[in-house]
Parts: C-alpha cells; structure tokens; sequence
C-alpha cells in the first residue's frame, strides 16, 4: 500500500489545482457558464491523459534510451527543485500563466490543461512515484488513483473558480502557489538524494 497522504500532498503541490484558478477566470472571462463547464472538463481530462500517459510509457520511454532511472530521478529532483524555487521567488504560477492567456491563443489545451495542471513538474512525479522496480502493479494503480483524485479537485475548483476568487483574491492564490513551492523544493531534495543514494549504491 502506498501512502495515500504523501502521495496526494506531492501531485497537489505539481499541479497545483489553486494556482490554476486565476489562469481559468482569466481564459474564461468571456464565455457563458456552460462553456466554461466545457473548458474545465476538457481541460481536466487533457491533462489526466497527458499524466497517465507519462506513469505508463514514461519509464519505458527511458529504457528505450537506456538512462536509468536514477539518473532521471536526480535530474528531475533538479528541474523540480528549481521549478520549486521559480514558485517561491520568481513570478508566482497564477502570474505566470495569466500572462500566457494574455498573449497566446486562449485554448482549454494551452494553457490550462499544460502546463498548468500537467506541468512538467507533475510530469516528473508522475515518473518517479510509479517506478517499476520499486513499486508494484497495484501500488502505481493506487498512485493513478491519487494523480486522478487531485484532478477531480482541480476541476471542482475550476467550476467553482467565480466563487473561490471572490474569497482568496489573486494575491491568496499567489501565497498559496509559494506554499506549495517550498513543500515541492522539500520533495524535489529528498528525490535527488534518493536518486544519488540508488546511483551510487550507498
């Protein structure tokens, strides 16, 4: 059995479903509210797709290339670890791909379904929580489960974007979004160190 609890706190912080919620009233602020049900949903489903994709084929992706997948580890603890800092001191997510609706086709695909909710971020974690060699078939279906969980949550928050933006304002969901950065950068570290430790056969 996996552990539900860490498992959930680490796509919740890649994905980030609060961050996403200034990037969707922003994509959507001109559409009736059926539309917007529309663009959630699909949005939702694109990335569930994208993310399961990465937990079945990712890892065989990387045999194919013959890289080991501690090195992927160590290198995307890396690329997480300084997504991780980009949350904490740079623009915050929201900022970031509110910029992106601004300036480029307005789609449920881009920018909402990636890299909003599939991040590259989210991605990786996909990857690496689902490791052949360590976890079983019914453990990563149980990792599947939680990756989807957090999405359903992404979607109700989306459907209820109108309403959570009234309550939080655009700078609670750039605090929460740094929250989420800094439990990522604790994440991201524990993966490197892991990764070194398989490598080296410490």
């Amino acid at each position: 059995m996996i552990d539900y609890l860490s498992t959930f706190i680490v796509f919740f912080a890649v994905i980030d479903p609060i961050g996403t919620i200034p990037v969707f009233i922003a994509l959507t602020a001109h559409h009736d509210q059926s539309s917007k049900k529309k663009i959630a949903l699909i949005a939702a489903l694109a990335a569930a797709g994208i993310l399961v994709f990465f937990v079945v084929a990712g890892e065989l992706i990387l045999t194919a290339m013959k890289i080991p997948l501690s090195a992927f580890q160590i290198a995307g603890g890396i690329v997480l670890f300084l997504f991780a800092l980009t949350m904490l001191f740079g623009e915050s997510k929201p900022e970031q791909e509110i910029k992106l609706v601004k300036n480029l086709k307005e789609t449920a695909i881009f920018p909402l379904a990636v890299p909003s909710l599939a991040s590259p971020g989210a991605m990786l974690a996909a990857v690496l929580l689902t490791e052949n060699s360590k976890y079983t078939i019914v453990e990563q279906f149980q990792v599947v489960i939680v990756l989807l969980s957090v999405l359903v949550v992404a979607l109700f928050l989306m459907l209820g974007a109108g309403l959570i933006q009234r309550f939080i304002g655009n700078s609670g969901a750039s605090a929460i979004s740094r929250v989420m950065g800094l439990i990522l950068a604790s994440v991201a570290t524990a993966n490197t160190l892991e990764g070194l430790k398989s490598y080296f056969g410490l």
